[in-house]
């Protein structure tokens, strides 16, 4: 497949294709942009180029070395994650070979903890620490290649490095060895030493479209055609994203749970609310969190069909009828306002506020906006007297 494998990033595939044809290597390249969108993938692809002994563009995933990087096994090829402390190494192990079997999928330790438990969270710090980065990235980077043409090192999410070991890596860019090629990438550049970024190639990334991510996962996944449209327009142009939307069997369940509590809230019958509120709250924080962005989904929807109406490109392209019921009954919904009031909700809940009572403020503000009258807002701060007694009790 080599660079056909790679969903759009056209620009950034041409200007790798020209610089290997054209044997104009820079030694450091910086792929930039948001998560999900092939910077990994693409990534890897360069490194097969690199190594391939029988193409000068593209890897031929014919020869050893094709083979070789594809099972992530290349003796000159080397790939780093950011990890807590004491991470088991043979985890750290299965995520490399999963990250070669499929680049765009969440393997790594920022967003995956744990690979058995998509929904699972951890404390941990996540960091490359300056052992690790002379251990894995230093010291074998300054030996000749043994195997392949290039000595090649795939740095994921380089803004995840300490100042320590950012310095040190910084010397190593500014006198990099022979036949030597690092591949960063990174969601958030501006978060780096200014001295590496000024060191490397940079290659910006953009969103992925809609359509290209729906045919991959038809294609690639095997998912059912009407569900690969919806979560194409739920990844928000991240592939990784639609991945594990893909995988998440509650999705649904949270959907119709969605439309559920905005029906309960805006009748306000406290037997609904009430079975609503209890079963959003029992999924977990995180769990929450996410019905809630479901929520933004929802009233996005909600305002693309009041303007373009069946023209619109609906995210939950499967509850069309129920968008539409909803615009042509409650024409004066104030929709900037319930978009405005589920962001409070969400800041709330990561704020650590209880659960059950955002939900049900949530509801109640969202009755009236439905209604088209000022809501306020879900939190009013005390003043400043009565929180210096409250303090006092």
């Amino acid at each position: 497949m080599a660079w056909q494998s790679i969903l759009d990033q056209e620009r950034v595939v041409e200007t790798l294709r020209r610089a290997l044809q054209q044997e104009r290597v820079a030694h450091a390249y910086l792929f930039h942009g948001p998560e999900g969108v092939g910077k990994r993938a693409v990534a890897l692809e360069m490194a097969r180029a690199l190594q391939c002994t029988e193409q000068t563009t593209e890897a031929c995933d014919e020869c050893r070395a094709c083979q070789k990087t594809r099972r992530m096994v290349h003796p000159d090829v080397h790939v780093l994650f950011p990890y807590p402390k004491g991470t088991d190494e043979g985890d750290v192990a299965e995520r490399i070979q999963r990250l070669g079997e499929n680049p765009y999928a969440a393997v790594d330790f920022v967003r995956r903890p744990s690979l058995s438990d998509p929904s699972e969270t951890s404390n941990k710090q996540v960091m490359y620490h300056i052992d690790r980065v002379q251990d894995d990235l230093l010291r074998p980077m300054s030996f000749r290649p043994g195997e392949g043409a290039y000595k090649v090192a795939l740095v994921t999410d380089v803004e995840y490095m300490n100042e320590t070991a950012a310095n040190a890596f910084l010397k190593l860019l500014e006198e990099p060895p022979p036949q030597t090629v690092f591949l960063l990438t990174t969601n958030r550049p501006e978060q780096l030493l200014p001295t590496i970024v000024s060191r490397c190639q940079r290659l910006r990334f953009d969103p992925l479209l809609p359509e290209s991510i729906e045919t991959a996962l038809v294609e690639r996944e095997g998912v059912d055609a009407d569900a690969a449209a919806m979560l194409a327009r739920m990844a928000d142009g991240s592939y990784s994203h639609a991945l594990d939307l893909a995988q998440n069997d509650a999705l649904m369940t949270s959907r119709e749970l969605v439309l559920d509590y905005f029906r309960a809230a805006y009748t306000q019958k406290v037997e609904s609310l009430t079975s609503c509120i209890q079963e959003i709250a029992g999924q977990g924080r995180e769990q929450v969190k996410g019905v809630l962005r479901l929520m933004l989904r929802w009233v996005r929807d909600l305002m693309l069909y009041r303007t373009m109406g069946d023209e619109a490109s609906l995210v939950n392209v499967d509850q069309a009828e129920a968008v539409a019921r909803f615009c042509r009954n409650l024409p004066d919904a104030d929709l900037e306002t319930m978009v405005t009031l589920v962001e409070e909700a969400l800041h709330l809940t990561e704020r650590n506020v209880r659960v059950r009572l955002v939900l049900t403020s949530l509801a109640q503000a969202l009755a009236r906006a439905m209604r088209g009258r000022s809501p306020g807002s879900l939190y009013e701060p005390l003043p400043d007297a009565e929180l210096r007694a409250v303090q006092a009790t």
